[in-house]
């Protein structure tokens, strides 16, 4: 999965080392590097924290496990309100894209 969404952007996926890497942290000095990224592709927002919180993420994500669910067995049981995760994802970012607010 994390493969897929890395090559959308086109980049190398790093593997989980089991190692819990808290975004907060990762992101503490990047407003500047975002600010030069948004003016250079003309996005809508060059201020990276109305985009993000990364000590939310942290809390959704900052688990020292890696999820990505799939729903194919709920859709062989019936629930046919579905989209694989890696198109939920792509879709997203179609749109992020669409409206500026990623490169």
């Amino acid at each position: 999965m994390w493969e897929r969404i890395a090559d959308w952007f086109g980049i190398a996926a790093a593997p989980f080392d089991g190692t819990v890497r808290p975004l907060e942290k990762q992101m503490a000095a990047d407003a500047e590097v975002w600010s030069r990224i948004a003016s250079e592709h003309s996005l809508a927002e060059v201020d990276l924290s109305r985009l993000v919180s990364p000590w939310h993420t942290d809390a959704d994500l900052g688990r020292p496990i890696e999820v990505v669910t799939d729903m194919s067995k709920s859709r062989e049981f019936g629930f046919t309100a579905y989209q694989p995760t890696d198109k939920a994802f792509f879709d997203l970012f179609d749109e992020l894209r669409s409206d500026r607010l990623i490169p």
